[in-house]
């Protein structure tokens, strides 16, 4: 079964890398741009993995994911946050609000691949 991720991120380059290095790996990606247009996305389509920056237009990551962990059909979704905001406090209140793995940027490519191929089998079917 193809696994749905989504890609919740507002830099056009990091969409296009992280959707080309998760389609060989066998994911079907989509992507928004903005917070507003992913919760929306979520709403209609459940994803089975998010990968989701902190700061976007119209409503921030946080937001986004205690969204997810409040829906009957998302609440666990797994949920990678990949942002540039690395202070402890955003760290924190990512756990908080349930984020499976926190990765700050610049990352590693193959982390975040690896980190969503093991995550995407943990709620695999």
């Amino acid at each position: 079964m193809t696994r749905r991720v989504l890609i919740i991120e507002d830099e056009p380059n990091i969409i296009e890398s992280l959707a080309w290095l998760l389609g060989r790996e066998g994911f079907d990606v989509t992507s928004e741009q903005d917070g507003a247009a992913a919760l929306d996305r979520i709403a209609r389509e459940a994803p089975d993995l998010v990968i989701l920056d902190v700061m976007l237009p119209q409503c921030d990551g946080f937001e986004i994911l205690r969204a997810i962990r409040a829906g009957k059909t998302t609440a666990r979704t797994p949920v990678i946050m990949l942002t540039a905001r690395g202070q402890a406090r955003d760290r924190d209140t990512a756990e908080k609000l349930g984020v499976d793995l926190f990765i700050t940027k610049p990352f590693l490519n193959s982390h975040v691949v690896e980190s969503a191929r093991r995550l995407a089998a943990r709620t695999a079917p």
